[in-house]
């Protein structure tokens, strides 16, 4: 699945986003669209599952960046 952030407002952004990240099981992916390079958001991943996600930047900029995140 493919999720835009940004249309989701901003301040249950990443909330939302975790949200979704935390119904993939182990083997599964999203893709994540986001205004932004989202390096607050991947920190936030980081210390919640570690070296359990895998990320893969698809596409970077200008005006989208759209990230593969992976279940590991």
């Amino acid at each position: 699945p493919e999720l835009d952030a940004r249309i989701i407002p901003h301040n249950i952004r990443h909330g939302a986003i975790l949200g979704s990240l935390g119904q993939l099981r182990a083997g599964q992916a999203m893709v994540l669209v986001a205004p932004h390079n989202p390096l607050p958001l991947l920190g936030q991943i980081e210390a919640a599952y570690g070296d359990g996600v895998q990320v893969s930047y698809l596409e970077e900029g200008p005006e989208a960046w759209r990230l593969k995140l992976a279940r590991v």
